[in-house]
C-alpha cells in the first residue's frame, strides 16, 4: 500500500497479526469540536497511540495585546475561549487591578459572579447539547439551545451584546444591571432547576447514554493531576479542586455552594459533574441576585476609569482625564502577575507582565483546554475508534482557547 495522508500503515505488529493502521481524526470531522486533528494509530478498531495537532485556529491573541492598550485588551479576551467570554474577561481585569492595587465595589463584585455562572451553565449547555446530539440523543441539542438562547438575551440586555460582552473590565463593570435584567435573571433562576430535571429524564437514565459513556475514557485521579487537568476533567476523578472554593476570587467565599465530584473517572461521571455544576450554578445565581448590594458599579478612579458623563459639563479636569484616557489610556505600575478563575472548562488562568507604560509588555493565558487536550490519549488508549466521539467530547476543549 502506497503512503497517503490520510491513511498509512506503520509496518509495526498490532496484537491480532495485523499490522498497526495510522489514520488522520480530523481535522475538519464534526466529533473534534473545531478543527482539532488526531493522528490515531489503530490495531483493528482499537486506539494504541494518539497525537493531537493543534494550530489551525491561532489567532495570536497574546501578541496582538502587545500592541493594545490596557482597556482595549478586554474586547480580545472574549475571543478565545468564545464560549466563556465574561469569565476571560474577568481573569484579565482581576490581573490588572492587582497590579494597579484596586479594588473594585460590592455591587461590581457580585455582577460579575452573575455573569460567570451565567456564562458556565452557557458553557454546560453547548457541551451537553452536542455531546448528546454525537451519541445518540438528538433532541438534547434542542433543549440544550432552548435555555442558552436565554441566556443570551439576558447578554443582550446588559451589555448589548449577545456572545462576545466585553462586560467585565479593570476596574469594575461596563454597566449597571437593568432592572429588566434582574426580572429575567428572577425568572430564569425559577425556570431552569426544572429544565435540568428534564435533562436528567432524558439522559441519566437513558440506556443508550449510559451505554456509551460507562466505562469509557476512564481518567485516574492520579493520572488527572499528572497530566494537569482541572475543572470537571478533574472533580470528574474525585479531587475537590475548584478555584472558587479553593482559591475565593470575586467574593466567592460569602456563597454556599458545594464542589461536584464523582468517583467514577470515566465520561459518565463527568456529565455527572457538569450536571451538579448546573444546579449549584443556579443556587448560586439566586443568592447573588438576593444579596445584591446597592453602590457603584466601577472604582472611584478618574485616572483609570473615565468620569461620569455629567461631570464634563462642568470640570475642566474632567474632560482632560476623558481625553487623557482615549487618547492615550491609563499606565500600570511594572511588575508582573498571575490570576486564575475557574470556567467551565477548568483553570482559566491570565499572566501579565507591565512595564509601567500604557500598553502591557506580556500577556499570557494558561487555557484549560489545551492543558485538557493532553489527557485525550491517556483516555483514549484501547478504547474503540468509535469511542472516541465520547472522549473528544467529554474534554470539552475550545480549539480557539487551545491554539489563541
Amino acid at each position: 500500500m502506497s503512503r497517503g495522508v490520510t491513511v498509512d500503515r506503520t509496518g509495526e505488529a498490532g496484537a491480532f497479526g495485523g499490522e498497526l493502521l495510522t489514520i488522520n481524526f480530523g481535522p475538519h470531522h464534526p466529533s473534534t469540536h473545531g478543527v482539532l486533528r488526531l493522528i490515531v494509530d489503530l490495531d483493528g478498531e482499537q486506539v494504541r497511540r494518539l497525537k493531537p495537532v493543534i494550530g489551525y485556529l491561532h489567532t495570536g491573541i497574546e501578541k496582538q495585546m502587545e500592541a493594545l492598550r490596557w482597556q482595549q485588551g478586554v474586547t480580545v479576551t472574549d475571543r478565545h475561549d468564545y464560549l466563556s467570554p465574561p469569565i476571560n474577561n474577568l481573569a484579565y481585569a482581576l490581573a490588572v487591578e492587582k497590579l494597579m492595587g484596586v479594588e473594585v465595589p460590592p455591587r461590581a463584585n457580585a455582577l460579575r459572579v452573575i455573569m460567570s455562572e451565567l456564562t458556565r451553565l452557557s458553557s454546560h449547555l453547548v457541551w451537553m447539547g452536542t455531546s448528546g446530539l454525537e451519541l445518540g440523543a438528538m433532541s438534547m441539542l434542542m433543549y440544550c439551545f432552548r435555555e442558552r438562547d436565554t441566556i443570551l438575551d439576558m447578554n443582550e440586555e446588559i451589555s448589548g451584546f449577545r456572545m462576545h460582552t466585553s462586560y467585565i473590565r479593570p476596574g469594575g463593570v461596563m454597566a449597571d444591571s437593568t432592572p429588566r435584567f434582574l426580572e429575567m435573571l428572577d425568572q430564569f433562576c425559577r425556570d431552569m432547576p426544572g429544565h435540568v430535571d428534564e435533562y436528567e429524564a432524558l439522559l441519566t437514565n437513558n440506556p443508550i447514554w449510559r451505554s456509551r459513556t460507562i466505562g469509557i475514557g476512564i481518567l485516574s485521579a492520579e493520572d488527572a493531576k499528572v497530566l494537569g487537568a482541572t475543572g470537571p476533567m478533574l472533580r470528574g476523578s474525585g479531587v475537590a479542586w475548584d478555584l472558587r472554593r479553593s482559591m475565593p476570587y470575586s467574593g466567592y467565599e460569602n456563597y454556599d455552594f458545594e464542589i461536584a465530584t464523582s468517583d467514577m473517572c470515566d465520561c459518565y461521571g463527568r456529565y455527572l459533574v457538569r450536571i451538579k455544576e448546573m444546579r449549584e450554578s443556579i443556587k448560586i445565581l439566586r443568592q447573588a441576585l438576593d444579596r445584591l448590594p446597592d453602590g457603584p458599579v466601577n472604582v472611584d478612579d478618574r485616572k483609570m476609569l473615565p468620569p461620569p458623563r455629567e461631570e464634563l459639563e462642568t470640570s475642566m479636569e474632567a474632560v482632560i482625564h476623558h481625553f487623557k484616557l482615549f487618547t492615550e489610556g491609563y499606565s500600570v505600575p511594572p511588575g508582573d502577575v498571575y490570576v486564575a478563575v475557574e470556567s467551565g472548562r477548568g483553570e482559566n488562568g491570565c499572566y501579565i507582565a507591565s512595564d509601567g507604560t500604557h500598553k502591557p509588555r506580556r500577556v499570557k493565558f494558561r487555557s484549560a483546554s489545551f492543558v485538557n487536550l493532553q489527557a485525550l490519549e491517556r483516555m483514549a488508549l484501547n478504547h474503540f475508534l468509535a469511542d472516541m466521539v465520547a472522549i473528544i467530547g467529554t474534554a470539552d476543549t475550545v480549539l480557539g482557547d487551545c491554539d489563541r
